[in-house]
């Protein structure tokens, strides 16, 4: 049975009264919206007397009134505009119960309503609509957390009280957190611009936008545990996407040149701020390119992002000022081990690289085999150093098995990782197109795989068949939308640029917190 408040209780005998009054709380018909608050703030110049007939709809965030007249406030999609409600505008005839009793009575904040009048500006210069019509769109059954502030006239100081932060309760009810916190909705509109910038960056340069599977019945192109699903009329087992690199592969074997994907991937791993199991990427595949050309590609791509999201390249990231201007800073993956731990591991054994980890004081477990030893020692000592975006390349060949050997440098792979305010944004590879090279790299996952490694890739047959077939020299890349959106907004967890992250049952949450106060 559902438990009500003493707010929502009163609410619902609101409506009653509405439908006993012949109101409909959530009428059907469209309600045409000519102007936004944010255009009629931009734009009303009392001199020009423009908009003198406007119609706005939205929420209801704030009423006071003042006998026959009232001011309010609405908020759309752009912002807040006040309103001057007067009684015998909007009641032209006899009867008044609409002002005096919906209005006055039965109308509450977060109501949506929708409004036509004209604009004016208040004698203490305040832009505002005078309204002459007024309807209920939608009766709110549950109260806002209205933010309240206080200026303190003398100092200017502005208190903020019954502020919705409570990250657990913003993340469950962001469609909350949107309402009352306009900051949240910036960071999302952002986060799309941030997406056009890059589709427009690759549509200009003629890449082909594509879909590939989400359910595969192989998981590959990286190393992550995934989701297991079944699909009853096949009879088969299937596969959440950890990644789409082998599809997009497919499609150059099959005489594309460029394509590009954003896509929702999914790994079964842990969660934090820095991770969610449900997450975005971009992957880009070009024929007849390398790595060392993807990276001018991806310092010119970000580049551009940063300038169409802040109209320079510097960004404001918590304490620090990140400058996205090219060139950015390269080293080698065993350069930037030695620069930050004074540790040269380029010629050691899984040995001597398991010994050199004890010495740094870096966890590991038996089922790791050289690339992983190495991925901990990088990730714990040099990742969060590196806070200016910085290219990490050639890495050794057990820590890649979908990239090309290294033209130069035996044991190594060409492929970079670029690291910025202390995180992998993207991760890209000169592709491995030798079929025999590419087969025996999986073979090599599959012997890691029964070592226990959980994240190690699985052999998939029908790849391999279409390598056999041939694939041009080609540079891939996959960038990390989540984490590259956190960066651009200056947010401190994924969770704050996913409108919906993953939390447990909100059940299980109140029954943890139960036995704890216990």
């Amino acid at each position: 049975m559902q438990h009500l408040s003493e707010q929502e209780i009163l609410r619902r005998q609101k409506l009653e009264e509405l439908e006993k009054l012949g109101i409909e709380a959530y009428p059907s018909e469209l309600f045409d919206v000519t102007f936004y608050a944010k255009e009629i703030h931009d734009n009303y110049h009392p001199e020009l007397n423009n908009f003198q007939e406007v119609t706005l709809a939205g929420r209801l965030m704030s009423s006071r009134v003042m006998g026959k007249a009232s001011f309010a406030e609405l908020m759309d999609t752009s912002g807040r505009i006040q309103l001057y409600v007067n009684r015998d505008e909007i009641c032209p005839g006899e009867d008044k119960t609409l002002y005096n009793v919906v209005f006055k009575k039965l109308l509450d904040l977060g109501d949506f309503i929708g409004v036509k009048g004209h604009v004016f500006k208040t004698q203490v210069g305040e832009t505002s609509v005078h309204v002459t019509e007024l309807k209920l769109l939608a009766k709110a059954l549950r109260p806002l957390p209205v933010v309240k502030t206080h200026k303190d006239e003398a100092t200017g100081e502005v208190t903020t009280y019954d502020a919705f932060t409570d990250p657990e309760q913003r993340y469950r009810q962001r469609y909350v957190d949107l309402v009352v916190n306009p900051s949240v909705r910036d960071t999302f509109i952002k986060r799309t611009q941030l997406v056009q910038s890059m589709r427009n960056f690759l549509n200009d340069k003629g890449y082909l936008e594509v879909e590939t599977p989400i359910l595969q019945p192989l998981y590959g192109g990286a190393a992550a545990r995934p989701f297991t699903t079944h699909h009853n009329t096949l009879d088969m087992t299937l596969y959440l996407r950890i990644a789409n690199e082998l599809y997009l592969k497919r499609l150059i074997v099959g005489g594309f040149d460029g394509v590009y994907e954003f896509s929702k991937d999914f790994r079964n791993e842990g969660m934090s701020r820095f991770h969610n199991p449900e997450f975005t990427q971009m992957e880009l595949y070009v024929a007849y390119k390398d790595y060392a050309w993807m990276m001018d590609l991806v310092e010119e791509m970000v580049e551009r992002v940063a300038q169409t999201l802040h109209g320079k390249t510097e960004v404001q990231v918590g304490d620090n000022v990140i400058n996205f201007q090219r060139p950015w800073q390269r080293y080698t993956m065993f350069e930037a081990i030695e620069k930050y731990t004074g540790k040269a591991i380029g010629e050691m054994d899984e040995e001597a690289l398991r010994a050199t980890a004890q010495e740094l004081n870096v966890h590991l477990d038996p089922s790791m085999g050289k690339a992983k030893i190495i991925d901990e020692i990088f990730g714990e000592h040099v990742e969060p150093k590196l806070i200016q975006p910085t290219f990490i390349t050639d890495y050794p060949v057990e820590m890649s098995p979908l990239a090309k050997k290294h033209r130069d440098r035996p044991g190594m792979v060409e492929r970079f990782e670029a690291i910025c305010n202390g995180k992998e944004i993207c991760n890209a590879f000169s592709e491995l197109n030798d079929p025999i090279d590419q087969r025996k790299r999986f073979e090599d996952q599959l012997e890691l795989g029964k070592r226990g490694d959980t994240e190690a890739m699985v052999l998939d047959d029908d790849f391999l068949r279409a390598l056999e077939y041939g694939m041009p020299p080609t540079a891939g890349l996959g960038i990390g939308i989540d984490r590259l959106s956190m960066i651009m907004t200056n947010s401190h967890s994924i969770q704050d640029v996913l409108f919906f992250p993953q939390m447990k049952p909100e059940n299980v949450q109140k029954e943890k917190a139960e036995k704890e106060e216990k």
